[in-house]
C-alpha cells in the first residue's frame, strides 16, 4: 500500500511561512483559510542553553483516518489510485464531523461553498507522479520532501534514511490513526515536544 506523504526536516525549517503562502496560492484558498500552518515550539530552557524549532502542521495522511470513518456520506475518502486522503466536495454536506474527528485540527470549513477542505498533497500536481506539492517546490531551505514511504527510492524515504531513529518523529496519535507524515528533528538541535 502506498504511503504518499510529506517528510519535514525541522533541522532546516526556518519558520518563514513560504509553505503556507504557496499552499494558499496554488489551491486558491480564501482569506482566513489555511491547509498548512507553522507553529513556533519554544524557546525553552535557560540561557545560554535555549532551544527552539518550527513545526509545520497539515494533513498527516493517516493510515487509519478518523475523518474518513466518521464521514456519513463518503465525502472524506482515500483515493484508490494514490492512497491520499481527500474530500469529494460533491458529496460533502458540511456537517463537519470530519473536522471533529481529525485529531490534528487541519480541516477547514469553506463558508462560501459550504464544504470542508484540507491539504490534498496538491493532487492536481502530484496525481500523475510528475511533480511535487507547492509547499515542497517552494521551500527556500529545502526542508520538505514528498514521496511514498514504501518506496525506498522516493525523496521522502531517502531523506529519512539519512537519520537515526532518535531524530525521526510523528505527531502524537491519540486514536490509533497512525499518521504517515514524519518529522526530522536532531537531538543536537532541540528536544522533540509532544504538543498536540
Amino acid at each position: 500500500m502506498s504511503k504518499r506523504c510529506l517528510v519535514v526536516n525541522l533541522d532546516r525549517c526556518s519558520g518563514c511561512d513560504s509553505c503556507v503562502v504557496h499552499c494558499k496560492y496554488e489551491n486558491g484558498l480564501t482569506l482566513g483559510e489555511y491547509w498548512n500552518h507553522v507553529t513556533a515550539v519554544g524557546p525553552t530552557g535557560d540561557f545560554p542553553d535555549v532551544e527552539m524549532y518550527w513545526l509545520p502542521v497539515f494533513c498527516q495522511q493517516c493510515e487509519n483516518p478518523a475523518c474518513v470513518s466518521v464521514c456519513p456520506t463518503g465525502a472524506s475518502y482515500r483515493d484508490p489510485e494514490t492512497n491520499v486522503v481527500l474530500v469529494d466536495k460533491d458529496k460533502c454536506i458540511g456537517c463537519r464531523y470530519c473536522m471533529f474527528g481529525c485529531p490534528y485540527g487541519v480541516r477547514h470549513f469553506n463558508e462560501t461553498e459550504g464544504v470542508v477542505e484540507k491539504c490534498t498533497l496538491c493532487s492536481q500536481l502530484t496525481a500523475a507522479g510528475d511533480d511535487v506539492p507547492a509547499c515542497v517546490h517552494n521551500c527556500p531551505t529545502g526542508a520538505r520532501f514528498f514521496g511514498d514511504l514504501d518506496d525506498p527510492n522516493s525523496d521522502a524515504s531517502k531523506e529519512l534514511a539519512k537519520y537515526d531513529a532518535d531524530a525521526i518523529h510523528s505527531l502524537p496519535d491519540p486514536g490509533n490513526a497512525h499518521p504517515a507524515t514524519k518529522y526530522i528533528l536532531s537531538p543536537s538541535i532541540a528536544a522533540w515536544k509532544e504538543l498536540i
